[in-house]
């Protein structure tokens, strides 16, 4: 058995992973071990369908030390007009480099791929066999977010002998044997595959789309980078910080986000009940809106070779249809736990559904505070949302961590200079505390924000749910 010494030992190397790693090696000089199931880093993109891309722009995806894509505008496309999306295979080479270019000539990073951790410091090759024993100052779980894909994910209800029955994966290599396609998801990977679809000439007729729910969606064209795009999405975010200081409930709310555009839905006239961070542009919302074979009889039960039961009635299918298992849950909304304890830390998002982000974030708090009790107070998670009513609490949450962030100056100062940080700018001047009008603005933003929290709170107990707690 090799032993292997470090003083952090990674569990996992996908996106969490690699965001925490690069920002410990850029603000301390641990040494780091990184163990993975996955033949090279990644995650979760080793499994995806190949034509999948970012769901928001590059810029703000991937390290803090290293640019992911080039900053170029996309000129056609569902995406036109906004920032690029990286790749699937862009996302994987991205990560290669940061590992074969940055972390192990570091001298300071040992990079364990194809092993499994067995616990008590010790890990194994999938391949080979072989055994690790660590010995190591912390263990950091950043396996706990559980991503999964269709690829690798079993269907939760049978599918009959004979029946064509995929994940999204299999589309590019489709080439002409079926007369009808039935996407089963509502979520991003179901929207992916219907745009695919689309995009490759399928006539909206010859697709059926199973929602099991509705959701609200965030428009790309307000979560982009660059100065006049962020100073866009900045009066974009007082906006939306105004409403939730305001709306006299949750329906007010949501109403008011519509409005402005802040969210958007497939139909106008139904409710939507779900919300998992879907980011759409205008144009894909127009093309999803061409398939009008939408089944919304809640989820599949059985699929036969002549129907699919669902949970509130059957439809007819054929073995002349591809079905497409998109039904993977891709962004669980995990219990939430401490991410220090000890000599342990479990990676969590500290943001909604800003992963890379709040993985660095959490390693440069491990990396400048000593006391586990401030750190968990900084880092208190968020977990990810599922209900239209999640989009409220993930709201809530949101804002008493950029409260509690605001009153630590060493921490604005990093969230300035954070290439993974959306909302700060740092060729932007610090605030001139001289000059009255600049005081009153952030006075009058502080005002904003208490009350917004003031508000949430009190729609949320209005909704009988669970209420994050105060700072």
């Amino acid at each position: 058995m090799q032993t292997v010494e470090c003083d952090y030992l990674i569990i996992g190397g996908g996106a969490m992973g690699m965001a925490f790693a690069d920002t410990l090696l850029s603000e301390t000089d641990a040494t780091i071990a990184i163990v993975d199931r996955h033949h090279q880093p990644g995650g979760h993109w080793n499994d995806a369908y190949p034509y999948v891309r970012l769901h928001q722009p590059s810029a703000f995806y991937g390290v803090n030390s290293r640019r992911l894509g080039s900053d170029q505008i996309d000129s056609d496309g569902f995406n036109q007009g906004l920032y690029e999306l990286a790749t699937n295979s862009e996302v994987l080479a991205y990560f290669d480099q940061v590992m074969q270019q940055q972390f192990i000539p570091s001298g300071r990073v040992q990079y364990f791929p194809g092993c499994d951790y067995k616990g008590d410091g010790t890990f194994q090759s999938l391949l080979s066999g072989k055994r690790y024993q660590s010995s190591f100052g912390k263990l950091v779980n950043a396996t706990y977010m559980n991503v999964t894909v269709p690829s690798v994910t079993r269907a939760d209800f049978p599918v009959a002998a004979g029946v064509a029955f995929e994940p999204p994966n299999a589309l590019p290599g489709v080439q002409g044997q079926f007369d009808h396609f039935t996407v089963i998801g509502a979520g991003k990977t179901g929207m992916d595959a219907c745009l695919f679809l689309l995009r490759n000439g399928v006539d909206p007729g010859a697709i059926t789309w199973i929602m099991p729910r509705d959701a609200w969606m965030l428009d790309r064209a307000n979560i982009q980078p660059g100065k006049f795009f962020t100073d866009t999405m900045q009066k974009f975010m007082v906006q939306q910080g105004q409403i939730a200081a305001e709306a006299a409930d949750a329906e007010d709310l949501f109403a008011r986000l519509e409005d402005i555009g802040a969210l958007i839905r497939l139909d106008s006239t139904r409710k939507p009940t779900m919300y998992r961070c879907a980011t759409v542009t205008r144009s894909e919302l127009a093309a999803l809106r061409q398939i009008e074979d939408i089944v919304r009889l809640g989820r599949v039960t059985e699929i036969s070779a002549s129907a699919i039961l669902l949970e509130e009635g059957t439809i007819p299918t054929s073995t002349d249809t591809l079905h497409i298992n998109c039904t993977a849950d891709g962004l669980q909304s995990r219990k939430p736990v401490p991410v220090f304890d000890g000599p342990a830390m479990t990676l969590q998002s500290v943001r909604t559904c800003q992963q890379v982000f709040s993985a660095a974030f959490i390693a440069h708090v491990e990396a400048g505070y000593d006391d586990d009790a401030l750190k968990n107070e900084l880092c208190r998670p968020v977990p990810h949302p599922n209900t239209d009513i999640d989009f409220i609490r993930t709201s809530l949450e949101n804002a008493l961590n950029t409260a509690r962030w605001s009153e630590d100056r060493q921490l604005q100062a990093w969230l300035k200079q954070s290439r993974l940080d959306g909302f700060s700018q740092a060729d932007a001047p610090d605030p001139d505390m001289s000059d009255p009008d600049v005081v009153l603005k952030l006075q009058q933003a502080g005002a904003t924000l208490e009350q917004s929290i003031r508000n949430l709170r009190r729609i949320l107990q209005d909704q009988q749910t669970s209420i994050p707690p105060s700072s």
